[in-house]
């Protein structure tokens, strides 16, 4: 028996970690730099969850032998060399792996409407934001950056505001997974039914392959997600056409090892990377990340900035979640 069967086998009643909404501070800032005003914002349940915290990490890094290019450049993230039970070699491979893994999982209770989702995300984008601007901006916002934040399970409040057609509170994300079908296309299908098209009037339409590997991200990033209901929406996300895995480890924004499930968007020069956790498949983050060098167009007086390939555009890493039993607690 391999080090990796045995990791699994000595943590197959852990349960899976959390998933929960991320607050977009990262808009919010960008808004606020950019001159553009107040607006209010809610938390949303987009692209967020967690993974295991310093001790599996830790785990991890030492069963991976791993030879990594510099890593003070965050443009680079590879290549590592993959040791254990993972296949990397196709999106069918390493997502049916990992289905394989959650569906032998115990399915842990629901947790009760009074608990608190608890996470912790590194955002080193947003951090900077938030430390560059002017104190007095800081003072009068009524957000502030943490990588700490809570969100009630049962939100009911939330649950009646339609304003974000992809927010769902934790509660109601977890009804929604427990319901998927088995069947891929259905399951899909149901999906682009629950988060409606993002296409606006004036854009493109969203194809179908995009919309359903955002609706799956956006499911994702919630919290909690019965480890079987994670097994059929990852098997659902290798069929997904344009997927695809990259073939050797990552690094993350808190320099871990992770898988990353990507996809090029279908209008632009970036790609959508969805990132999994190698040990026990949780959600653990995600990028979107630049393919083609580019310019970008400011409004008028602004000059335009360039577009690196492999520039981190967004780069948020999940390291602990948890469901505790009251806001500013901790596991």
């Amino acid at each position: 028996m391999d080090e990796m069967t045995q990791l699994r086998e000595l943590r197959a009643d852990a349960p899976v970690p959390d998933r929960a909404a991320l607050a977009p501070g990262r808009e919010r800032l960008t808004g606020t730099i950019a001159g553009r005003g107040r607006r209010t914002f809610r938390a949303r349940a987009d692209w967020r969850i967690a993974s295991l915290g310093a001790v599996v990490a830790i785990t991890a890094a030492a069963l991976f032998v791993t030879q990594v290019v510099d890593t003070s450049d965050p443009r680079q993230s590879g290549p590592a060399t993959v040791t254990g039970d993972l296949d990397l070699s196709s999106p069918s491979a390493a997502l049916g792996r990992a289905a394989d893994f959650l569906d032998r999982q115990e399915v842990p209770p629901e947790p009760r409407p009074d608990q608190w989702i608890y996470l912790r995300e590194e955002n080193p984008e947003q951090a900077e934001q938030w430390a560059e601007l002017p104190a007095e901006i800081r003072e009068d916002m009524q957000w502030s950056y943490s990588p700490d934040s809570w969100v009630p399970y049962d939100d009911k409040a939330a649950e009646n505001d339609e304003s974000d057609t992809d927010y769902r509170t934790a509660r109601e994300s977890y009804r929604i997974a427990a319901d998927l079908p088995e069947d891929p296309e259905a399951l899909l299908a149901k999906l682009r039914k629950v988060f409606p098209t993002g296409s606006g009037p004036d854009g493109p339409p969203e194809a179908k392959d995009e919309h359903s590997f955002r609706a799956l991200s956006v499911l994702l990033g919630s919290y909690p997600l019965p480890p079987d209901a994670m097994a059929r929406i990852y098997r659902a996300m290798a069929t997904v056409g344009g997927v695809e895995v990259t073939d050797h480890l990552i690094r993350d924004a808190s320099g871990r090892q992770v898988i990353a499930v990507t996809r090029d968007y279908d209008q632009g020069d970036t790609r959508r990377e969805i990132l999994i956790d190698p040990v026990d498949y949780s959600y653990a983050g995600e990028r979107d990340v630049v393919t083609r060098t580019h310019e970008v167009s400011r409004p008028d007086g602004i000059e335009p900035t360039v577009q690196e390939r492999g520039d981190i555009l967004i780069n948020v890493a999940r390291t602990r979640a948890a469901v505790v039993d009251a806001k500013g607690q901790k596991p």
